[in-house]
């Protein structure tokens, strides 16, 4: 295997870590197993000891891996891995569709968004409603659900209406898992193309929004996301088969 190139110290180790992390993501490197020692290792990737530690440190720290005298570098399972790390992140992404992940991240869903819906009845100002309407607008616009310009209006309206919750903790956890958002947004959209539907359901949660009415809000979005749930697990089987 050919070595990282030596373009710097920084650019080295980040080279480095997204190679093990696409390793472990894949499966090359699979839960549970031992990592070769610290000399193979090297010789492997064609770095220094210093990089390899660096990219060990930052692996364990991300709860991937696991370092223990005698016993050697574990793979750690994937239940202690972070996720929301921009380079774990990017690599599940791209290496495949875990159903585990998205799973995962549509549970997060169902418990955030149907409380921020129900905020934003009560909390939204005019400039919150200008952004949900208009992102709603831009949905309609798109008159697709397979196009690029849904998902990222999608994304959009659900982050404005995340936004005008005015929960910063609500906030900064949609920021972190916005790239995970957009994926799943353009892995359902395109499996399942029910346009009307998808409008007549964002609307419902609009306008109670709009009507400042919390309890309809949140039950419009719980209605919305338990259908994403419906339509990831299509989507998936669909990318299966």
């Amino acid at each position: 295997m050919p070595g990282l190139s030596e373009g710097g110290k920084r650019s080295v180790r980040e080279a480095l870590l997204q190679r093990f992390i696409d390793k472990i993501i894949s499966g090359e490197m699979a839960e549970g197993s031992t990592l070769p020692n610290e000399t193979e290792l090297t010789e492997q990737f064609g770095v220094s000891r210093t990089s390899l530690r660096e990219a060990m440190q930052y692996l364990a720290a991300l709860g991937m891996i696991r370092s223990r005298t005698r016993a050697g570098t574990t793979v750690l399972p994937r239940e202690n891995w972070n996720y929301l790390d921009p380079l774990v992140l990017d690599a599940t992404l791209r290496l495949g569709n875990d159903e585990r992940f998205h799973a995962s991240l549509i549970e997060a869903r169902q418990l955030l968004e149907p409380a921020a819906a129900a905020q934003a009845a009560a909390n939204a100002d005019a400039h919150h409603l200008f952004r949900i309407s208009k992102a709603f607008e831009e949905m309609v616009e798109a008159n697709a659900r397979d196009s690029e310009a849904w998902s990222r209006a999608d994304l959009e309206f659900h982050t404005a209406i995340i936004r005008a919750s005015g929960n910063w903790v609500y906030l900064q956890f949609a920021t972190a898992i916005r790239a995970a958002l957009l994926a799943s947004f353009r892995l359902t959209n395109r499996a399942s193309p029910s346009h009307e539907q998808a409008i007549a359901m964002h609307q419902d949660v609009l306008e109670a929004i709009r009507m400042r009415r919390p309890d309809e809000a949140r039950s419009a979005m719980e209605r919305l996301i338990g259908v994403a749930r419906e339509e990831i697990s299509y989507a998936l089987r669909k990318a299966r088969s």
